[in-house]
């Protein structure tokens, strides 16, 4: 009987870790998200946004405010400009990316 109360108290302190990690990345992505559209030029700098697997494609008015550079540091493993769209490939985090922008502008 002692040994099922252990076992209980662990999986209780384990749900509680899994549920605090899982809080502090969902934060961290959002404020992420949000470096990502003042590092595209703010939303009214946005048309459209497009996701497919890890690329992300974004239709911008002005290309030349995009800091690249930031974008890149953020974790994009590569950016493709052409004409007023950006491409830019991150990992499987894309379709959030695209949902927030969504809801946003």
């Amino acid at each position: 009987m002692n040994t099922l109360i252990q076992y209980i108290i662990i999986a209780i302190v384990i749900l509680i870790i899994l549920a605090v990690a899982m809080k502090l990345n969902r934060k961290d992505f959002a404020i992420a998200e949000n470096k990502l559209i003042n590092y595209l030029g703010g939303k009214d700098n946005i048309i459209n946004a497009e996701c497919n697997l890890s690329r992300f494609k974004v239709i911008l008015r002005d290309v030349s405010i995009v800091n690249k550079d930031a974008i890149q540091r953020l974790g994009a493993k590569g950016i493709a400009e052409i004409d007023n769209q950006l491409k830019i490939i991150f990992d499987k985090n894309a379709r959030q990316l695209k949902k927030y922008i969504d809801e946003i502008v």
